[in-house]
């Protein structure tokens, strides 16, 4: 009887460049931008308040 093994599948050659990229956000999101002007209007409006005596 002879023994038969079967040749693995060859690998798919796309596949370990895209698992060696990181990928992330081009650009800051709507919410983070508007969580910025808030703060930022914030430190504005902080600094025109005159302290109460």
């Amino acid at each position: 009887m002879k023994l038969i093994i079967k040749s693995p599948k060859p690998r798919n050659p796309l596949v370990a460049p895209s698992l060696a990229r990181k990928a992330g956000a081009h650009r800051t999101g709507r919410g983070s931008r508007r969580r910025l002007g808030e703060d930022a209007l914030r430190r504005e409006l902080v600094r025109l308040v005159d302290p109460s005596p």
